[in-house]
């Protein structure tokens, strides 16, 4: 089989990594990432005129992509600038959830989102649900002709800069149970809903989001009541192939800055590079990245299949990203040595996002558990 991309994702790839190195180095993210802000609103609407924001909505929805392979494009190229801007939680989870779910007037935030001139963020989980989709505390109950909210969510990225949320609740059942999961609008400002906002280690804000007594009116629901944990779960599957192509993107650059020093740095006079021991842990890094490639292409082309395959798939891919990850992390900078702890050093940076992506829609050890159950059943 032919895994390479087509033309069209070819050229989507070259104008963002050609955009990223002129408009995007390393001195310009960093600022951006540890700005008040946590994003450039100028590089956003820069990104979406390119149209990569739509690349990653399909032509229904107003864009002209959103296949799995899309993602993998977008965000591989995306990992390997390190861009802090919120594609994630905007396009592909809040984005996603509004366009499987909304109804024409509701989908009407979907053309904004795209342009870049609107943000959503996606708020769905909680303090204490883990990494477990079906873990919803927050309650959604009938007030009036419209809706009642109260409840916690945690780790909302880009939620100060949203304009609004789509926050999940529970209507009916237990706790972690599947049914009775809502998705719902929440403007920004609306009364109730109080942010604490705080920088993330790798770069970028994120929010804990309270919700008290938040009345919203009945056309906030999005979808048949008590219905979404399905898109839920298929959104956060896009998510896992997104942030697995953002870590094969980040752990490439990371192996190349590491390449490019053993064959630059000197000891005894020679090369660190023509060290033979040092020759086979880059060689295994590269088949470790490559493994991880086969990962994201396996889950990409499995978004779209049956569930248990998909999921398994998707698992398989998480696993082995948070491994190979952590695996090029420690290697890069072992490999430095201490200039690799530097933070004047991108490398540092890299690892880090490696790092903190393991943590992201589940960790390691959660999918490699998740990877085993679904086989079982």
């Amino acid at each position: 089989m032919n895994f390479e991309h087509g033309e069209e994702r070819r050229m989507l790839a070259d104008s963002l990594g050609r955009f990223i190195a002129l408009k995007y180095p390393f001195e310009v993210r960093n600022a951006i990432a540890k700005s008040p802000a946590g994003y450039s609103a100028d590089h956003w609407r820069d990104f979406a005129e390119l149209g990569i924001v739509g690349a990653l909505f399909t032509a229904e929805q107003g864009g002209y992509g959103g296949s799995g392979d899309d993602l993998a494009v977008v965000f591989e190229a995306l990992g390997r600038g390190l861009v802090v801007e919120p594609f994630l939680g905007n396009a592909v989870l809040a984005g996603g959830a509004i366009a499987g779910l909304g109804n024409a007037s509701q989908k009407e935030i979907i053309a904004p989102l795209i342009d870049g001139s609107r943000i959503a963020a996606f708020a769905h989980g909680e303090p204490e649900s883990r990494y477990e989709m079906a873990r919803v505390a927050t309650r959604a109950e009938r007030s009036g002709d419209g809706w009642r909210l109260d409840g916690a969510k945690a780790v909302v990225q880009h939620a100060e800069a949203a304009d609004v949320l789509v926050v999940s609740a529970r209507t009916a059942g237990a706790v972690d149970a599947a049914d009775g999961i809502d998705l719902f609008l929440v403007p920004a400002g609306t009364p109730g809903v109080a942010l604490r906002g705080y920088p993330l280690v790798d770069g970028g804000r994120a929010a804990d989001v309270t919700l008290r007594g938040v009345t919203l009116p009945a056309d906030a629901l999005l979808g048949a009541q008590g219905e979404a944990f399905a898109t839920i779960e298929k959104l956060i599957g896009r998510g896992i192939v997104a942030l697995c192509a953002e870590s094969l993107g980040a752990m490439s650059v990371a192996r190349e800055m590491t390449l490019a020093y053993l064959r630059t740095r000197k000891q005894f006079g020679v090369p660190l590079g023509t060290f033979q021991a040092l020759q086979h842990r880059m060689a295994d890094m590269l088949i470790e990245i490559e493994q991880m490639r086969s990962a994201v292409i396996n889950a990409a082309a499995a978004l779209d299949g049956e569930r248990a395959a998909r999921e398994r798939a998707l698992s398989a891919a998480k696993y082995t990203c948070g491994k190979t990850g952590t695996l090029v992390a420690e290697e890069c900078i072992q490999l430095h040595g201490g200039i690799g702890m530097t933070w004047e050093l991108p490398l540092a940076h890299y690892a880090k996002r490696l790092v903190m992506i393991d943590h992201q829609l589940g960790d390691e050890d959660y999918h490699l558990a998740r990877y085993i159950a679904l086989g079982r059943q």
